[in-house]
């Protein structure tokens, strides 16, 4: 069975000040919270001293490298060339193909995927949990980017009274105070995001692994194909699957787990106390292997799962 394109887009975002640039960073400047970062685009590098280089007018050239411009007036007079002869290696000729068995007949279902994770209990704890750590920090940007303003300001006011040394010291602890929160409210953004992608990838692995949620209800109707319900213009009674996927994955998944908060789910991987991304990647490698290889397993791999 396809997989699904499962994305959540969390409506809420937070308008952080200049301190929060580090934040903002980390979600590729979007002002996007908990989007996957390999689906952000990256965001153009902008040079302010670059000066723009004067564009050089290039006289074109056709495919022998010989400049058009000069032929414009005389085209009429120049005998065209004809085309090049070119060997003509010869092809194998195709095979007849063997007549097989007819595909089965087509019975469609439909499902929304947003429609799901808004019944899921386990979605609606996940955005409750981190949009509760997502709003604090917001808070605690806004209040040191206050605090940080603030020491600006007295700075400016007492440079007359201040000689170049200690004005030069001021300064710099004042940046080295900005670098060091745009650090570490940058990495707790990226501690929050991550948390994000583990509870979701466990609502998302239920539902659409081969045996998962939707190809089992599918299979029970007896649907070879499920769409996207956003994508129907009209359909009838009995196609739409949305309602019973919620229910049985409120059944199976009513909660995920979600990394303490403060905890990197990074440093929690490399504990070593449950399966990570990289168990998952190993799985399905075996998995494409063929049967022979992937009843030997290199020497100490341990593969596990859920």
């Amino acid at each position: 069975m396809s997989r699904f394109s499962v994305s959540l887009m969390l409506a809420s975002t937070v308008a952080l000040l200049p301190l929060g640039q580090a934040v903002a960073a980390d979600n590729n400047g979007s002002g996007a919270w908990f989007v996957p970062k390999a689906a952000q685009p990256a965001t153009p590098a902008v040079h302010h001293h670059a000066a723009a280089a004067p564009t050089v007018p290039v006289a074109s050239q056709n495919a022998a490298g010989v400049d058009d411009g000069a032929s414009d007036e005389g085209e009429g007079d120049a005998p065209q060339q004809a085309p090049a002869i070119l060997p003509l290696p010869a092809v194998p000729s195709s095979p007849a193909v063997p007549r097989e068995d007819a595909p089965p007949p087509l019975t469609l279902g439909l499902i929304s995927v947003q429609g799901v994770m808004q019944l899921s209990t386990a979605a609606q704890e996940m955005q409750q949990v981190l949009g509760a750590r997502r709003d604090r920090l917001a808070q605690q940007v806004q209040k040191e980017e206050a605090a940080w303003r603030e020491e600006q300001q007295k700075l400016q006011v007492q440079a007359r009274s201040l000689t170049s040394d200690q004005l030069q010291l001021r300064v710099r602890h004042l940046q080295e105070r900005r670098a060091k929160d745009q650090h570490d409210f940058g990495n707790q953004a990226r501690i929050i995001q991550e948390a994000y992608q583990v509870a979701f990838h466990q609502i998302e692995r239920v539902l659409e692994q081969r045996d998962g949620i939707i190809a089992k209800v599918a299979a029970a109707h007896g649907m070879n194909l499920i769409l996207h319900a956003e994508q129907a213009v009209l359909h009838v009674d009995g196609q739409d699957i949305t309602e019973e996927v919620a229910d049985r994955l409120n059944k199976v998944l009513p909660h995920v787990f979600i990394p303490a908060d403060g905890v990197d789910p990074e440093v929690l991987a490399k504990s070593g106390k449950m399966p990570t991304t990289a168990d998952e990647e190993r799985m399905m490698q075996a998995a494409q292997q063929p049967p022979a290889l992937a009843q030997t397993p290199a020497a100490g791999s341990v593969v596990r799962r859920h």
